[in-house]
C-alpha cells in the first residue's frame, strides 16, 4: 500500500507523525492534506532512516539544493563535501544532477550518506550512458529510460523530476512561441530532441500508467518537471510554458487517482509582476497540488548574483502559494558551484522561504524574529547567533570585535540599543512623554 492508501484506509503512518511533529501540526489534519494531493512525504520506502519530508499547504517552505558532477568535473569526493555542507547549512532535500561518467556510482553513494532526501533527473543518466555507448545522447530507448527511472527508485531515490508534460502539442506551441531562448531545461531539451529524433511521443507521457506503477512500488514522489520553463523573462509565461502545464495538470490528476503523490514544478525565469499570477494559476490548475520552483529569477543581468535574483523572485513565490525553492547560486549560469557557492545559495533561499512562511502565517515561523529582536535588544549576541540562519557568519564578524566592546563596530558607544535603555529607564522619562 501507497502513504495515500494507508491513510485512505484509516491509518496514520510513522512519516505522517514524524512530519506532523517536525512541523508542528496536528498528524490528522497532515494525513487529510496528503490524501487529497496538496501536500507530499518526500520519502522512498527503502530508506526509512532518513527523516521525511513534507511539502505543500500549511508547512514550511522547503529548500533544495542541487549537487552532482559533470563531465569536466567529476569527483565524487567533493560531491560527498557539498552534501555535509547541505546538510550542515540545513537544506531540507538535495538533488545529484550529476552528468559526470561515474554517475550512478556517486549517486549510490549520495543515497548511502544522505540523512535528506535525495532527488534526481533519470533521463541525466540515459544521456549519458548513450553517449558513452553510441556517440549519441538521442540514441536511447524507452527501455532505457524506463530501467533508469526504476533502477534509481531500487537503490533508494526519494524523488524524481520527470518531464512527462512535454507532448507533441507542447511542442507545437513551443515552435509558435518564437522564445528568445528556446528551452534551457537539460531533460526538456533531451526529451524534445528525441521526439524529434524518433518522430515519436514522449514515452513519459505515453505510457504515464507505467510510471505509475514504479512510483508506487517504491513511494517514489513524483516530481513533475517543467522542461518548457523560461529561461528568459522575456519568454515567461507565454503559450509554451502554459501548454506543457495544463498537460501536467491532467497528470496531476492521474496520479492522485493512482494514489501517487506528486509535486508540480516550475519557472524559472519570470518578471516580478507576474510571479503572483503564475502562482495562482498553477495552483488552480493542479488542485493545489505542492509547487515547486527554480527562483524564480527575476532579472537576467546579474550573472553571479543570481543566489540574490533568485532569493527575490522565492520570497515572492512562496509567499502567495509556492511550497519549494530550489536554490540558485552565484555560479547559475556561470558554472558548476564550488562549496562556497552551494552555502551562499541555501541561505539566499532559505531567507526567502522563511520571510514567507510569515506571510503565511507557518506554525512557530514568527516567533524566531521575535526572538532575534529581543536578544538584539539586549545586546545577546550568544543568543542572535544561535537563531541567525548563518550562526558562522556571526562568530567570524564577533571576531573582529574588540572583547571591551558590547555594541557591534558600526556603533560602539553610539548604539541606539544601549542609548535607548539609558534614556527610558531615567527616573525623569515622564516629563517626556
Amino acid at each position: 500500500m501507497t502513504l495515500i492508501q494507508k491513510i485512505k484506509s484509516g491509518k496514520i503512518p510513522e512519516s505522517v507523525k514524524k512530519v506532523a511533529l517536525a512541523e508542528s501540526i496536528d498528524a490528522e489534519l497532515l494525513a487529510y492534506k496528503i490524501s487529497t494531493g496538496n501536500i507530499a512525504i518526500v520519502q522512498n520506502k527503502k530508506r526509512k532512516h532518513i527523516q521525511p519530508v513534507g511539502i505543500g499547504e500549511g508547512l514550511k517552505t522547503k529548500v533544495n539544493a542541487n549537487i552532482g558532477t559533470s563531465e569536466n568535473q567529476d569527483d565524487t569526493k567533493f560531491e560527498l563535501d557539498k552534501l555535509r555542507l547541505c546538510e550542515q547549512v540545513k537544506a531540507d532535500t538535495v538533488m545529484d544532477l550529476s552528468t559526470g561518467r561515474n554517475l550512478i556510482e556517486t549517486r549510490k553513494k549520495i543515497l548511502e550518506k544522505s540523512s535528506i532526501p535525495v532527488g534526481t533527473v533519470p533521463i541525466y543518466q540515459c544521456a549519458v550512458k548513450s553517449k558513452e555507448k553510441n556517440q549519441d545522447i538521442l540514441s536511447m530507448t524507452t527501455e532505457d529510460m524506463f530501467k533508469a527511472v526504476e533502477g534509481q527508485a531500487e537503490e533508494g531515490v526519494d524523488f524524481m523530476t520527470i518531464h512527462c508534460g512535454i507532448n507533441r502539442k507542447s511542442v507545437a506551441a513551443l515552435h509558435r512561441s518564437e522564445r528568445v531562448m528556446d528551452v534551457v531545461s537539460r531533460g526538456g531539451a533531451f526529451t524534445i530532441g528525441w521526439m524529434i529524433k524518433h518522430d515519436k511521443e514522449n514515452p513519459f507521457f505515453e505510457s504515464f500508467d507505467r510510471l505509475l506503477d514504479i512510483a508506487k512500488k517504491y513511494e517514489i514522489t513524483l516530481s513533475l518537471g517543467d522542461g518548457m520553463r523560461p529561461g528568459a523573462i522575456a519568454d515567461a509565461s507565454d503559450e509554451a510554458q502554459f501548454s506543457e502545464l495544463s498537460v501536467l495538470a491532467e497528470l496531476v490528476r492521474q496520479s492522485r487517482e493512482a494514489s501517487v503523490q506528486v509535486i508540480v514544478e516550475g519557472p524559472g525565469h519570470m518578471p516580478l509582476d507576474q510571479i503572483t499570477t503564475n502562482v495562482k494559476i498553477q495552483k488552480q490548475l493542479t488542485d493545489g497540488a505542492p509547487f515547486y520552483v527554480l527562483g524564480p529569477l527575476v532579472t537576467d543581468i546579474a550573472p553571479g548574483y543570481d543566489h540574490i535574483t533568485g532569493a527575490i523572485g522565492g520570497a515572492i513565490a512562496a509567499s502567495v502559494g509556492a511550497d519549494f525553492l530550489c536554490y540558485v547560486t552565484p555560479q547559475e549560469h556561470l558554472g558548476l558551484p564550488q562549496l562556497s557557492d552551494v552555502k551562499e545559495g541555501i541561505i539566499a533561499s532559505r531567507i526567502a522561504a522563511h520571510a514567507a512562511d510569515i506571510v503565511k502565517k507557518v506554525p512557530k515561523a514568527k516567533e524566531a524574529d521575535l526572538e532575534m529582536s529581543k536578544a538584539r535588544k539586549e545586546l545577546d549576541w550568544k543568543t542572535q547567533e544561535k537563531i541567525s540562519l548563518d550562526p558562522e557568519k556571526i562568530q567570524k564578524q564577533s571576531k573582529k570585535k574588540p572583547a571591551n566592546l558590547d555594541a557591534c563596530t558600526m556603533c560602539g558607544s553610539l548604539c541606539s540599543m544601549k542609548l535607548i535603555s539609558q534614556y527610558l529607564g531615567n527616573e525623569n522619562v515622564d516629563q517626556c512623554v
